[in-house]
């Protein structure tokens, strides 16, 4: 007979082999479409600090991987779909019909309704010469740019030099994160725990690069069938194919360990 010390050993051995056992890792998703989001931005104002990501296919394969990268959705404000491939692909898989709002769309839409000439915008990442065209575009008068070294998220140094820069120009009606993921969210998530910084931050990745034209975005068609990964895979192949290719294809085993619900808004304190 086993003793009760061989006993727990041996539920412990069964559990570390059986990994498909672990409860699923919930993706909690803001309900918004993206006028439903844009009239809440509108309105989030400079008296507290929030953000919010994006989720696509290749991040929540750092979400399933990576458990800091959970802990900044966990404490995101707003967590909106990016992917109309993911939705359809959770339909397919899950049955779960869920609202897209995507980060390309919500740039482009507040740049042109609802971010004004005197309103202050930060902007992280990017080129100045970016900058400059939103700028004169959109006759911004309080547009502020700080463009951080590459690779400068492995820095400490340079990382709180980027996170005083932002809390200096503070309060602020938007900051927008654009330096990719996981450095933006991670970027989002520091200013939450340091307390400094007043106004909405989004981490908005290669938007600023369709808006100025740098990069050219696919055509409204392949936008609305959920390919437009393919539009960027075939322009850009030598820097998307492991993307796309190669890491992107998890997506299909790690489903089945995720879940997905809906993320309760935040009432303003």
């Amino acid at each position: 007979m086993m003793t009760t010390q061989e006993l727990k050993r041996a539920k412990e051995d069964a559990v570390a082999w059986a990994p498909e056992r672990a409860p699923p890792m919930v993706v909690h998703l803001s309900d918004y479409d993206l006028p439903a989001f844009l009239r809440v931005a509108a309105t989030f104002g400079v008296e507290r600090y929030g953000y919010g990501v994006t989720p696509n296919a290749d991040h929540l394969i750092r979400f399933h991987d990576d458990e800091s990268f959970r802990g900044t959705y966990a404490h995101a404000e707003f967590v909106l779909l990016d992917s109309r491939f993911l939705a359809y692909l959770l339909r397919l898989t899950k049955n779960l019909s869920l609202t897209t709002c995507p980060g390309s769309d919500v740039t482009a839409r507040l740049f042109a309704e609802v971010i004004t000439a005197d309103d202050s915008v930060v902007l992280i990442g990017g080129s100045p010469e970016q900058a400059t065209v939103l700028s004169s575009r959109y006759g911004l008068r309080r547009l502020r740019h700080y463009d951080p070294p590459m690779g400068f998220i492995r820095d400490p140094g340079a990382v709180e030099k980027c996170l005083q820069y932002i809390e200096q120009e503070s309060p602020f009606r938007f900051c927008l994160l654009a330096v990719g993921s996981p450095q933006q969210e991670t970027l989002a998530r520091a200013l939450q725990i340091r307390g400094r910084a007043r106004g909405l931050a989004l981490c908005v990745g290669a938007s600023i690069n369709f808006l100025t034209g740098t990069e050219q975005r696919a055509p409204r068609w392949m936008q609305k069938s959920g390919i437009e990964w393919l539009y960027r895979l075939m322009r850009n192949p030598s820097r998307m194919v492991k993307r796309y290719l190669v890491r992107g294809p998890r997506i299909f085993f790690l489903l089945p360990k995720l879940r997905f619900a809906k993320k309760t808004p935040r009432l303003p304190a």
